[in-house]
């Protein structure tokens, strides 16, 4: 809209595009994760197509996304299918049935958009609110030495100096920076119901809860 101008950027994480993209990730990464299980072999050469997948996607292979969606009528098996696609393509389809082995979507939708906040978070608003507070900062020192006339109940008091006003800022902001970095980023990774219960008939001998969390705390 109005500000797409100034806020281009953040597509990268609100957006249609952005979700795909983050289910992906979240699809490749839990594939992988199971690899390195040693519950299958992941040859060399679908290890670096998979990361060709992440590195380079795009407009277009969300579009791809979107297109088996109209005939899924599903958006995350949509991504199921675009990554066993990919998969044969790289001559591996004896693996394929790995990919969202006994999940359900909201396992990775519940993944995803908890992540792409959190980078969202990291990569952009709290760089951006520490520049600023940096910026504050500096003039604060600027002014420290001009006067000014505060006011109390809307009415003139006692002086005080402007420096020291726009450190009330620069406090109110660090405070708020601590706050916000120690809220816990949560997410639901367990099966249909939160019991592993696909897991666990497949593999009853694995320990899937200490698995999920591992893979969630992983990413």
């Amino acid at each position: 809209g109005r500000y797409r101008s100034k806020v281009q950027h953040l597509e990268e994480y609100f957006s249609e595009y952005a979700l795909i993209k983050y289910r992906v990730l979240v699809e490749i990464e839990y594939f992988q994760f199971l690899g390195a299980k040693k519950f299958f072999a992941i040859p060399a050469n679908v290890k670096k197509e998979l990361k060709n997948i992440l590195e380079n996607f795009s407009i277009e292979d969300a579009q791809s996304i979107k297109d088996k969606e109209a005939i899924t009528n599903h958006d995350v098996k949509a991504v199921e299918y675009f990554l066993k696609e990919k998969l044969s393509a790289a001559g591996a389809d004896s693996i394929t049935e790995w990919v969202h082995f006994g999940l359900t979507s909201q396992d990775i939708n519940n993944t995803s958009i908890p992540l792409l906040w959190k980078h969202a978070l990291e990569f952009e608003y709290l760089p951006a609110l520490l520049n600023l507070n940096r910026q504050i900062e500096l003039l604060a020192q600027e002014w420290k030495h001009i006067p000014l006339l505060a006011r109390t109940h809307g009415q003139p008091a006692s002086p005080t100096r402007l420096g020291k006003e726009m450190m009330v800022f620069v406090e109110r902001i660090e405070n708020q920076v601590e706050q916000l970095i120690q809220i816990v980023v949560s997410a639901k990774f367990g099966g249909a119901t939160g019991n592993f219960n696909a897991h666990n008939i497949a593999f009853p001998n694995k320990n899937w809860v200490a698995l999920g969390n591992e893979f969630v705390e992983k990413i």
